[in-house]
């Protein structure tokens, strides 16, 4: 029996380091490759030099560097990825379409290649005219290119199936891990106590709802702490620099944190989590924020309400945002029906256990027949 193979394109590399796509990647490689499948994950460097390889824990990395940094090289990075995935076998799997033009290469060489369509990428504010138009090229670029589609969210799917046959799509959410316990130790550095402060845990852009959440919030004293993890740079970002300006004193800037279990334990003791996404299909952030039991104050679109379910609460603008906190921060009995609600939603969709399955199912019902 021939061994199955696939090639994981689209993310930085693994380990996880980066984003929600790192994340995926790292737990569907681990899992294919404990079900007896070989797994090819093509990793980004910097700097010159040839194309290496190497291995880690099971998965064979492909090591492609690239000069420079930022939007420039990650395309050039995505160009000779595409080119080098031409001699690959198997089945392919894309994550994101920020470069799908460059996978008619996958096209003209009959390989089969399932792209998952992320979310709406080329409507979020911080892109400038011709980043969106580049976005938007190739959200209609892959939904052609693409063998099949993968949407993680329903309304991600009803928008593409603006643009190809509903069959040509497949609903798959992103996954989480449940967090039952966690080390109340990791909040010392940042001077707070388990329920005593809530929690943000985002990039800091304009459609993130950033201004909003922490205005509303500091509009009083709330005898409250409020955590703000993300990369902030007010002396370049003027958008940082307003949010940072309307914060507080009860208002926490630790910067971005990338340390598990501390992320864990300002989720898992937070007394609320706020999320502000207004673009976006299943934000892995707000599914982790499930799996962790958090009490979830969230931007009232169809792609949040989906995802939390009718056990969070729900604001519009600034001032309904600031409404939901001056009622539920004293409410501690609303707040742990809210926290069951959320680890209830969870298990109900979001579990890697579930999700993983379903993309591995997924390949096989796409494996090409005379592939070794």
């Amino acid at each position: 029996m021939c061994e199955y193979k696939t090639s994981i394109l689209g993310i930085r590399g693994l380990p996880a380091k980066h984003g929600g796509f790192e994340t995926f990647a790292e737990k569907f490689s681990l899992y294919l490759v404990a079900s007896g499948w070989h797994v090819t994950v093509y990793c980004q460097e910097s700097g010159g030099g040839a194309i290496y390889e190497s291995h880690w824990q099971g998965v064979h990395r492909i090591h492609v560097p690239v000069p420079g940094s930022g939007a420039a090289s990650t395309i050039r990075y995505d160009w000779k990825v595409a080119k080098h995935a031409m001699n690959q076998s198997g089945i392919f799997l894309t994550l994101g379409y920020n470069t799908a033009i460059f996978h008619v290469l996958q096209r003209f060489r009959s390989q089969v290649n399932l792209i998952n369509m992320d979310g709406i990428e080329w409507k979020r504010d911080k892109w400038s005219r011709a980043e969106k138009a580049w976005l938007l090229l190739n959200e209609r670029l892959g939904c052609w290119i693409g063998n099949h589609l993968v949407a993680d969210h329903p309304k991600i799917k009803e928008h593409l199936a603006g643009r190809v046959k509903d069959k040509k799509i497949t609903m798959i959410p992103y996954g989480g891990d449940e967090v039952t316990s966690a080390d109340p130790r990791k909040l010392k550095s940042y001077g707070i106590d388990p329920g005593e402060f809530s929690v943000i845990i985002a990039r800091p852009e304009p459609e993130n709802s950033f201004l909003e959440m922490i205005r509303a919030f500091s509009c009083k004293p709330r005898h409250h702490k409020l955590v703000v993890l993300g990369n902030f740079t007010p002396e370049s970002n003027a958008f940082h620099n307003a949010v940072m300006d309307a914060a507080s004193e009860e208002v926490i800037f630790p910067g971005a944190i990338y340390e598990p279990t501390v992320v864990q334990a300002l989720r898992f003791f937070s007394r609320f989590y706020l999320h502000g996404h207004r673009v976006g299909g299943t934000n892995p952030s707000l599914v982790e924020a499930l799996g962790a039991g958090c009490a979830v104050i969230a931007h009232d679109n169809h792609f949040n309400r989906w995802v939390a379910g009718e056990g969070a609460a729900y604001f519009k603008d600034e001032a309904s945002c600031a409404e939901l906190i001056d009622r539920l921060l004293p409410d501690l009995a609303a707040v742990n029906v809210m926290k069951a609600s959320s680890k209830q939603r969870f298990h109900e969709c979001f579990t890697w256990g579930q999700v993983l399955q379903e993309y591995e199912q997924l390949l096989l019902q796409w494996y090409p027949k005379d592939s070794n």
